[in-house]
């Protein structure tokens, strides 16, 4: 079964964490894609992943796209087999477990937004 961006975006917008698993490998991305990015393989399958992970990495958006305002903290948080990309709230650093609380959304575009449990 493929994820499609929209099928990734409704799924985040329920408050579930969606990627996909290689059927070759096993290799899990927590992103749409079109073959694994490990073997290249196009057999994929769609998972659940876990809403709740540890932050692996982080920065503060000072300067923010047209539209948005800066200040925002993003980051990549380990949940399963695979990362994440989305917002952090204030509290989050690395190395602290979060959780998926919210989603933040700007023209039509989700994204996961994941605080201190």
């Amino acid at each position: 079964m493929s994820l499609t961006y929209n099928d990734w975006a409704e799924a985040v917008r329920d408050g579930e964490l969606v990627g996909l698993e290689c059927d070759d490998c096993g290799n899990v991305t927590g992103a749409p894609k079109a073959a694994c990015t490990d073997c290249g393989s196009r057999s994929l399958s769609r998972v659940s992943l876990p809403v709740e992970g540890t932050v692996y990495s982080e920065t503060t958006v000072a300067v923010a796209p047209e539209g948005l305002e800066g200040g925002y903290r993003v980051g990549v948080v380990e949940v399963g087999e695979t990362r994440v990309l989305g917002r952090l709230d204030d509290e989050a650093e690395i190395g602290d477990e979060v959780e998926f609380l919210d989603v933040f959304e700007k023209d039509g575009e989700p994204a996961p937004v994941f605080g201190s449990k």
